[in-house]
């Protein structure tokens, strides 16, 4: 009976040996992964990157590295020679009023068919009487109502000024849900020959010439051709990326003591879109911000 006993406790004690290893083996792993684990950097101890100061950010080899630009802008042409340079660069030097309008879209264009936002805002007459420019460059056009507004108000001061369109004029995504009237060829938006037709209806083609490009390339080639303004107005996308790259770009090509100005400062995107890229760039380069209206204003010489 004792024997039974002593045979019944020695295989209890093998088989609770068996299970023991394994258990053993598992709470080793378990502390030591629990070990490993509290060792190690947490999440909340990573280090964190600083966020970079202005004065960091003004010592950048440059601001323009954002956008890739590789070319050297020349020496600013004469303003007697913008218009013959543009002509002769994007038209192989003849007007695109030569002939206008083509027989295939004259019937389809709108006699005059002007419409903007903000386009005849005080700051235009306030700006062109400070500065009395000789050359304008204008970032984003649609149908040529600041443009057209903005010629007639150097003749009425008797000045000789050329004032260049860049504008793809395409329009953007659905803008003929609301412009139903600016029609469609083959899938070609005819919302360049509109705003040329626009021009002639007012007498303006002489002083106005689209550039019809997207603003990165256009700006881009004004640098590398010469080709400064006096009065850059930039008022195409609203975006903050868009409004960024135009701001820099144009900054690029505005002549020493010249003014850069734009619309839609206040807007629905708050501080998220216009308004974001025009203060970010303005304390960058030190440079002060007027208000006029919905428009800012930044003076090269303040």
């Amino acid at each position: 009976m004792k024997q039974e006993q002593h045979n019944h406790q020695k295989r209890l004690v093998s088989v609770a040996l068996k299970l023991a290893k394994p258990t053993a083996y598992f709470t080793l792993l378990l502390l030591t992964y629990t070990l490993g684990y509290l060792s190690s950097p947490s999440a909340t101890s990573l280090p964190s990157t600083p966020t970079p100061t202005i004065n960091e950010l003004t010592n950048l080899p440059s601001q323009l590295d954002n956008f890739r630009v590789t070319s050297h802008c020349a020496d600013p042409l004469p303003a007697e020679l913008v218009r013959q340079t543009i002509l002769h660069r994007v038209y192989n030097g003849t007007s695109p009023f030569e002939g206008f309008p083509p027989a295939h879209v004259s019937s389809l264009l709108r006699h005059q068919r002007i419409k903007g936002w903000g386009s005849t805002g005080a700051v235009f007459d306030h700006l062109i009487q400070k500065v009395k420019p000789r050359t304008i460059i204008e970032v984003g056009s649609f149908l040529g109502a600041s443009a057209i507004h903005m010629a007639g108000l150097t003749r009425e001061l008797g000045l000789d000024t050329q004032i260049l369109c860049i504008d793809d004029f395409r329009g953007w995504p659905g803008f003929r849900d609301r412009f139903k009237d600016i029609q469609m060829i083959n899938g070609e938006v005819l919302l360049m020959y509109q705003f040329m037709q626009n021009l002639v209806s007012k007498n303006a083609s002489e002083s106005v010439l689209p550039v019809p490009f997207s603003s990165a390339s256009a700006l881009g080639k004004l640098c590398e051709w010469g080709v400064y303004g006096d009065l850059i107005e930039v008022d195409a996308g609203h975006d903050f990326l868009s409004a960024w790259s135009d701001i820099n770009r144009a900054y690029r090509v505005l002549r020493p003591g010249g003014v850069i100005f734009g619309h839609d400062y206040f807007t629905s995107a708050d501080d998220r879109g216009v308004r974001r890229a025009v203060n970010l760039f303005a304390r960058i380069h030190g440079l002060k911000i007027k208000l006029d209206g919905q428009h800012w204003v930044i003076d090269s010489t303040n």
